[in-house]
């Protein structure tokens, strides 16, 4: 069985987001693909992020009808800040022979070695990245295993999104219909 996890704030989730784990899934044959959402980001300050609790309602919206996509909350439930090795552990824990699939934003690459407990973390999982629209594919660095996905590139990031609605400007062909509602609806990052 080959498993894919997906890290990362979703604050919020995005169709960039759906897009890599499109690509994922197809690319990398995977069985199944969890969205992991973070507790807490070791690369982002705390005040820039929404409660887990909305984060992951929007999660749940944008993966209606996806069959091959779960959310996985143990990063939410675990608190704290969230490391990437204590998720791969759990999951080579659980399916103990499945090959496992982390996917990261490519311009993740070049800081893996800087990753807690790297070392650890290149033996539990292969890494899969999509470049950025005009970014040459990265190397991946020893000892990390991975693969560059062709995967629809495209310049989408939440920021932008949180600036945009902050700035009353429309979101609505950033994110499935069912988030830009719900957004709006709560006077979300407004």
């Amino acid at each position: 069985m080959k498993l894919g996890i997906y890290g990362g704030t979703f604050n919020p989730v995005h169709l960039g987001h759906l897009l890599v784990a499109q690509a994922a899934v197809e690319e990398l044959g995977l069985d199944r693909l969890f969205f992991v959402p973070a507790a807490q980001s070791p690369f982002k300050s705390e005040n820039q992020i929404a409660p887990a609790e909305i984060r992951l309602k929007l999660l749940r919206l944008a993966l209606v009808g996806k069959t091959n996509c779960e959310i996985d909350d143990q990063e939410v439930r675990r608190g704290g800040i969230s490391y990437a090795i204590e998720t791969l552990r759990d999951y080579a824990k659980r399916f103990p022979a499945a090959k496992l699939f982390y996917l990261i934003g490519a311009d993740n690459i070049s800081k893996l070695t800087g990753w807690r407990e790297a070392d650890g973390l290149a033996k539990l999982a292969a890494f899969a990245a999509i470049p950025r629209p005009d970014e040459p594919a990265a190397e991946f660095p020893k000892p990390f295993r991975g693969k560059m996905l062709k995967g629809f590139p495209m310049e989408i990031s939440s920021s932008q999104i949180r600036t945009r609605v902050k700035a009353g400007l429309p979101v609505d062909n950033l994110v499935p219909p069912f988030v830009a509602d719900a957004i709006h609806a709560a006077r979300l990052y407004a």
